[in-house]
């Protein structure tokens, strides 16, 4: 079962469940994946998103609602912040469990090893080696960080 066909699943329990956190959350994420399907037919006709895709959408989505987060602490509005609260735990249901910063470090190093990186002018050799491998599982700048302190 694919990434997409569960939450389309998940779509129906929460619907079935009359959970209206989930269910809103859920139709905004399809919404948000049927679209990118829909720019990516612009290319290629019949585009279906792959797990990897829905994923990076999925992770867009929780980007977007941590900046609403810091938003609505700024405007003062705990119930904003409770709300997009609500909607990342659900999207993080669907996401792969994130690195610790150990086998983060333990990744890039491994990487950095491999393509025999010596200095942070071999940054972007690395970056390009590691990203394929975290699938989701770290955020880029985290990445970037932890890659840059180590070729210091």
């Amino acid at each position: 079962m694919t990434l997409k066909e569960q939450l389309e699943s998940a779509l129906k329990d929460a619907m079935r469940a009359n959970d209206d956190v989930k269910k809103r959350t859920l139709r905004m994420v399809l919404a948000a994946i049927r679209l990118a399907e829909v720019d990516g037919a612009a290319v290629a006709r019949g585009v279906k998103m792959d797990d990897a895709g829905v994923m990076g959408v999925l992770q867009k989505e929780v980007k977007s609602r941590q900046e609403s987060i810091a938003e609505a602490e700024r405007a003062q509005r705990p119930d904003l912040v409770r709300a997009s609260q609500e909607e990342i735990a659900v999207l993080e249901g669907f996401l792969p469990k994130p690195f610790s910063v150990e086998e983060l470090e333990n990744l890039v190093r491994e990487v950095i090893s491999q393509v025999g990186a010596t200095g942070p002018k071999e940054m972007g050799l690395v970056m390009k080696t590691l990203m394929p491998r975290l699938q989701g599982r770290a955020a880029g700048d985290q990445v970037s960080q932890v890659v840059r302190r180590l070729l210091q």
